[in-house]
C-alpha cells in the first residue's frame, strides 16, 4: 500500500526508477553537500549568532527546502543555505556594512518574498533574459573569488599588510598547513570521483588535528541545541533601510541566477527537460526555493538555494522528488550531531571553501575574451567582489562598467532597459548614498 502511494505521488514508474534507486541517489546527494552543516554555522556565528542555533536552522531550513522541492515540485534537487551568500551575509552585510545580523535576516526574508512574487507572476524569465551572459559569468566567478579570499584569510594564508594591503602569512602555522592539506585532499578526491569528497576532507583534517593535539573533540551526538536564539529574530524594520536595498537586491539577484542555472543544469543532466528544452513545473521549483529562503530567515540562516551537488544524485539514478525527500530526512537526522559540528575548526572548512571557489571561478572560461566590451565587465565584477569584500558592490560595478563601456563603444544594441536602469540606480547609489 505504502509502495503504491509513493509510486503514484512521485510517478516512479513513469520516470523509470524505483524506491531503492531514489534512496541511494538521496544518500549520494546528501554526502556531497553535507559540508554545509559544518561550514554554515562556522561562517554565520562570526556575526554573533549562536552557533548551535545556526546549526539547527541550517539543517531544518535545508530539510524544509528539500521537502517542498520533493513533495510539491517533484524534482531530485536538494536545497540548503547557499555558499557565497552566507559569506556575504557575514563579511559583507554585518561585519562590513555594520548592520545587525537580525537586520540581515530581514533582508534575506524580503529577497525571498520578492523572489516568490517574481515566480508567481512569471517575471523571472524576463529578468533572466535581460541580464547579459557576461555579467552572469562575472558574478559567478566573483563569488568564487570572494570565497577564496575568505578561505585564505580564515586560514592565515593571506594576512593584512599596511604597505601592500595583503601579503602572504606564515605557512608554518598549523591553521595554514591544515587548510592547504584539506584543499589538496578534497581536490584530489574530487578528481578521483570520490563521493562526499568535501565532507571527507573536512572530517579528515579535523580528526588529524585532534590526533596531533591541535583541536579538541567535543563529542559525537546529543539532543539538538535550542534554536531559540535565532528563531523569529529577524528585524524586518531594520532591513527596510534605504542602504539595505542593494543588499536585498544582491541576495535576490544571486539566488535567482544560481537557482535558475542549477535547475536547468541538473535537469538537463537527468533528462528532465521537455521536448522544447524547458523545465516543466519550473514555477513550483522556483517557489520552493524562495519559500525555503523565507523559512530559513525565520529560523535563523542565510539564503537557502538549490544545490548543484544534486547532480551527484542524478548520476546515481535519482529522477523524482523522492530523492530530495531522502536528503531532507538525512538533514533532520544530522540535528543529533551538533557536538561533532562544533568540533570542526575554521581551518578545516577553509579547504572546502577554497575548493568551492575553484568550481565557481570556472565560469570565467565561458567569457568572450576576444571582445573587450564583454571581457572587461566580467573582470570588473569578478575582481570587485573579493577586493571590496562585497558581492553587492561587485554586482553594482559590473552593471555600471557594462553599460558605460557598451555605450561609449557605440554598442547600444547590446543594452536593454533593465541593464540601463540598474546601472543608473547603482551609479546614483555610489554618488549620493555612499
Amino acid at each position: 500500500m505504502l509502495k503504491r502511494l509513493i509510486d503514484n505521488h512521485f510517478k516512479l514508474a513513469e520516470h523509470h526508477t524505483n524506491v531503492k534507486t531514489e534512496v541511494i541517489a538521496g544518500i549520494t546527494t546528501f554526502l556531497t553537500m553535507a559540508y554545509i552543516i559544518f561550514v554554515n554555522p562556522s561562517i554565520l556565528s562570526q556575526t554573533g549568532m549562536d552557533y548551535g542555533a545556526v546549526f539547527v536552522a541550517t539543517c531544518v531550513a535545508a530539510a524544509v527546502g528539500c521537502l517542498i522541492m520533493g513533495l510539491w515540485a517533484n524534482y531530485p534537487i536538494a536545497q540548503a543555505p547557499g555558499m557565497g551568500l552566507n559569506a556575504f551575509f557575514t563579511y559583507g552585510v554585518v561585519l562590513g556594512m555594520g548592520y545587525t545580523w537580525e537586520a540581515a535576516l530581514g533582508a534575506v526574508f524580503f529577497s525571498g518574498f520578492i523572489f516568490f512574487l517574481l515566480s508567481i507572476f512569471r517575471i523571472r524569465e524576463w529578468i533572466i533574459n535581460s541580464i547579459p551572459l557576461s555579467l552572469r559569468l562575472g558574478i559567478a566567478a566573483g563569488i568564487g573569488l570572494f570565497l577564496a579570499m575568505i578561505a585564505l584569510k580564515n586560514a592565515g594564508i593571506v594576512v593584512a599588510n599596511e604597505a601592500t594591503y595583503v601579503s602572504l602569512g606564515d605557512l608554518t602555522e598549523p591553521s595554514a598547513l591544515y587548510a592547504l592539506l584539506g584543499f589538496f585532499a578534497i581536490t584530489a578526491m574530487a578528481y578521483l570521483r570520490v563521493t562526499g569528497a568535501v565532507m571527507i576532507g573536512i572530517l579528515g583534517v579535523t580528526a588529524l588535528a585532534m590526533v596531533l593535539g591541535h583541536n579538541e573533540f567535543g563529542g559525537l551526538m546529543s539532543m539538538p541545541p535550542s534554536i531559540a536564539p535565532t528563531f523569529m529574530a529577524l528585524d524586518l524594520a531594520g532591513a527596510m533601510d534605504v542602504a539595505m536595498l542593494s543588499v536585498i537586491f544582491a541576495f535576490l539577484f544571486v539566488d535567482l541566477f544560481d537557482t535558475s542555472g542549477t535547475l536547468v543544469g541538473v535537469a538537463h543532466k537527468g533528462g528532465l527537460l521537455d521536448e522544447n528544452g524547458k523545465l516543466p513545473r519550473i514555477g513550483r521549483a522556483m517557489m520552493a526555493d524562495s519559500g525555503a529562503s523565507m523559512a530559513g530567515a525565520v529560523l535563523g540562516t542565510s539564503t537557502t538555494t538549490s544545490y548543484v551537488e544534486s547532480t551527484a544524485g542524478i548520476v546515481s539514478g535519482g529522477r523524482t522528488g523522492l530523492t530530495a525527500v531522502v536528503v531532507a530526512a538525512l538533514f533532520l537526522i544530522s540535528l543529533f550531531f551538533a557536538p561533532l559540528a562544533g568540533s570542526i575548526p575554521s581551518y578545516a572548512t577553509a579547504g572546502a571553501l577554497l575548493y568551492v571557489a575553484v568550481l565557481m571561478a570556472g565560469s570565467l572560461s565561458h567569457a568572450d575574451w576576444d571582445d573587450p566590451t564583454e571581457a572587461a565587465p566580467v573582470l570588473i565584477a569578478a575582481l570587485a567582489m573579493p577586493l571590496t569584500f562585497s558581492i553587492a558592490e561587485g554586482i553594482a560595478l559590473g552593471f555600471i562598467s557594462f553599460a558605460a563601456i557598451k555605450a561609449l563603444s557605440g554598442r547600444f544594441k547590446d543594452l536593454n532597459p533593465a541593464v540601463i536602469v540598474l546601472a543608473l540606480l547603482f551609479a546614483a547609489k555610489f554618488l549620493f548614498l555612499s
